[in-house]
């Protein structure tokens, strides 16, 4: 299902689930965005039957009743449209228990945490056994970063934000203006994918380089959102995940332990500095600047070129 349609669901679900009298289908159309939105009153005459019957499938209970102004209303009363007693075995149990976690150091550990406690409320096992068999895979997604938050936010709300961030090659911050569309954790950071309006194009942002607040814009987006957005493919890329070439580098003994993960070869060489070979693709003259005094290339010859030329840019600035 494309998040645009989930979204308006969602949205038409906690309105009938919300009110206590029946709503009309003006007021629904005044109360959804995405329904201000659909041009002609025939657009949403049929966006709005498709959805109603989409949720109907979907196992909700929705009222047809008249108003007394004559008007057709509809409402999903929470007393026919209450959950089942939930009955879990300790595996189960222990898996929920496990992803409760996940969000353990952003601000929706506390809802997580509270859904937790009314389960065990109701008779779910603590499962403490089957919790120490999967205790070794627990989740943990790391939030440290304060822009996280809003841009979380502005992707659910489809709100434009305007931020300051620093390139990998840069010294200082330019602002940017995002409409964004997601957020994805790859390899312990968290990167935003959205449109920048400067530039006309899809971008990728990392958020540890995102400085300062993380301010909002009113008006819609100008782009469209498309229906699946590769992060973490373009996160690689730039990477050098996808490896065409072979770099050999010389990396100071302690340091860059990114880069000895990623290296098929590593040697002493007996001075306080390491020879590593690694494995790249498009980008990683941008990485490779971010350990700075850490990192000498050796070959090939335009890598070593293109690293210098960053340091060079840096230090103008």
């Amino acid at each position: 299902m494309a998040i645009a349609k989930a979204e308006r669901l969602m949205n038409l679900a906690l309105c009938l689930l919300g009110t206590r009298r029946p709503l009309s289908k003006r007021e629904l159309r005044g109360s959804i965005e995405a329904y201000l939105e659909a041009g002609s009153d025939d657009s949403f005459n049929r966006m709005f039957e498709r959805d109603k019957d989409d949720l109907r499938e979907l196992g909700l209970v929705i009222e047809t009743v008249e108003n007394l102004d004559g008007d057709t209303g509809y409402l999903a009363r929470r007393d026919s449209n209450r959950l089942p007693p939930i009955t879990l075995d300790a595996e189960e149990a222990a898996a929920l228990g496990l992803a409760a976690k996940v969000w353990q150091q952003a601000r929706l550990a506390g809802a997580a945490s509270g859904a937790l406690q009314k389960l065990r409320a109701a008779g779910m096992p603590e499962a403490e056994d089957a919790y120490e068999v999967h205790s070794a895979l627990e989740p943990r997604i790391p939030v440290h970063e304060a822009a996280f938050e809003p841009l979380m936010l502005a992707c659910r709300d489809r709100r434009p934000v305007t931020f300051d961030y620093r390139k990998a090659n840069s010294a200082r911050a330019e602002q940017r203006q995002v409409e964004p569309w997601t957020l994805e954790c790859w390899r312990g950071h968290w990167y935003l994918a959205g449109w920048d309006r400067e530039r006309g194009a899809e971008r990728v942002f990392r958020l540890s380089r995102i400085s300062g607040k993380v301010r909002s814009r009113a008006g819609a987006f100008s782009a469209g959102v498309p229906d699946v957005v590769t992060v973490r493919e373009t996160v690689e890329s730039w990477a050098g995940e996808t490896a065409t070439r072979t770099a050999r580098i010389r990396l100071r003994a302690g340091a860059g332990y990114p880069l000895r993960s990623r290296a098929t070869a590593v040697r002493d060489r007996g001075d306080g500095w390491d020879e590593l070979e690694i494995p790249y693709g498009h980008g990683l003259d941008a990485w490779l600047v971010e350990f700075g005094p850490d990192v000498v290339v050796e070959e090939p010859a335009d890598l070593r070129a293109d690293v210098v030329d960053r340091l060079r840019a840096v230090a103008k600035d």
